[in-house]
């Protein structure tokens, strides 16, 4: 729907039509108090919110802006859908670097993932052990804070970023800081050829070593992931480039005498499943994605499997899915200092998404939602779910 003069009733949807829109609507949200769900697609957040809360959507918000091939940036509205990005960059050899996930398996959502919900969730996959997360590639944004005000940060081209820090801020804020309308991203040459080593019948410990001789390599690792006793690299690049490295890394690792090699087709598929969590589809089970040092891998995946589910393991270890019945303050203690987001909650699990902030880190993120959203109204249900 469109926004009228007067405030639209929370059992609706709105839909603003365009920036100006869509910041009248939040500055007289502002000044009722009007609690809002912000989403793109509606694919990535499925967190309780609180009954009077209203969903604004920035799916009418699409469309690509400009995109400059040559100079590897585009500019898109928030509500393109991401499948619509990557035929256009396809088109011309490219592709996202930051390799966004699709959360719509593990989440049984539908709609389509937006490139607002993908900056907005610092969406990263399996490549960013290589090309960085999300943020690493945006040059900037535009976007209407909690106020009704319409800010623009960083730049079109990767030599002008003036601001982007700003624009990092609200990459990974889960729109609790403003709704973005428009991003501008660096995009990346798709790779000629791509190969994944599968390395079979591994522990955790032994596919963190692997990881770590690989990716202390200059051999342009892309992907380094563990699921089911298989940890698996792939190495993206032109045909001999890919088979020197292959060579080259096979030298620095110890025997091992049953591997599987996945080229193109067989091998994109591979990382579409790690990336998406094929393997944690069950909706019942409760699944955490934890953020830790790629060396503490081992111990925190033992204390976790100790609890009873399963872990996975992506950018080199750094990341631990795991899915399991085990109550949210056991998980986040066996986590140690990584940080564990609760993505899924299943079955009756209850708690909170993200763990709880401490001391500076707690006084810091009050003082930027007081400075961006003082009435509290953009995805407040994130907070106190």
């Amino acid at each position: 729907m469109t926004h009228s003069s007067a405030l639209a009733p929370l059992s609706t949807i709105v839909a603003p039509a365009d920036e100006v829109e869509l910041a009248a609507f939040l500055l007289e949200a502002c000044a009722n108090a009007t609690s809002l769900h912000v989403m793109g697609g509606g694919t990535r957040l499925t967190s309780s919110f609180p009954s009077e809360t209203g969903t604004l959507t920035t799916r009418r918000l699409r469309g690509i802006v400009t995109y400059e091939p040559g100079a590897m940036t585009l500019i898109a509205r928030a509500g393109t859908p991401i499948d619509e990005i990557e035929a256009a960059l396809a088109a011309e050899g490219q592709a996202l670097a930051f390799e966004p996930m699709d959360y719509r398996t593990v989440l049984g959502t539908l709609g389509s993932p937006t490139i607002g919900g993908a900056v907005a969730t610092n969406a990263s996959g399996p490549r960013r052990v290589q090309a960085g997360a999300c943020r690493d590639n945006l040059l900037g944004v535009r976007f209407v804070d909690g106020q009704g005000r319409i800010i623009k940060t960083g730049g079109r081209v990767m030599k002008n970023v003036t601001g982007l820090d700003l624009g990092k801020l609200l990459c990974g804020s889960f729109g609790t800081l403003g709704v973005l309308t428009e991003v501008a991203i660096k995009t990346l040459p798709a790779s000629e050829c791509e190969l994944s080593i599968g390395f079979n019948n591994v522990s955790v410990a032994e596919a963190s070593k692997i990881f770590q001789t690989a990716l202390a390599t200059p051999y342009e690792i892309s992907g380094a992931a563990f699921r089911s006793g298989t940890a698996w690299l792939r190495i993206e690049g032109r045909s001999k480039q890919v088979d020197y490295r292959r060579e080259k890394i096979f030298a620095l690792l110890p025997p091992h005498h049953n591997i599987d090699f996945l080229y193109e087709t067989n091998s994109k598929a591979l990382w579409g499943q790690l990336r998406d969590l094929h393997h944690f589809a069950d909706p019942q089970l409760p699944l955490w994605r934890i953020l830790i040092k790629p060396t503490d891998a081992p111990k925190i995946a033992s204390a976790l499997e100790a609890l009873g589910g399963t872990v996975s393991l992506d950018w080199g270890g750094g990341l631990i899915w795991y899915a399991g019945d085990a109550e949210p303050i056991e998980v986040r203690r066996a986590s140690g200092a990584g940080r564990a987001m609760l993505l899924r909650f299943g079955g009756a699990v209850a708690g909170t998404m993200f763990p709880p902030e401490l001391g500076a880190v707690a006084q810091l993120s009050d003082e930027l939602r007081k400075r961006f959203d003082p009435a509290g109204i953009l995805n407040r249900g994130l907070m106190e779910s």
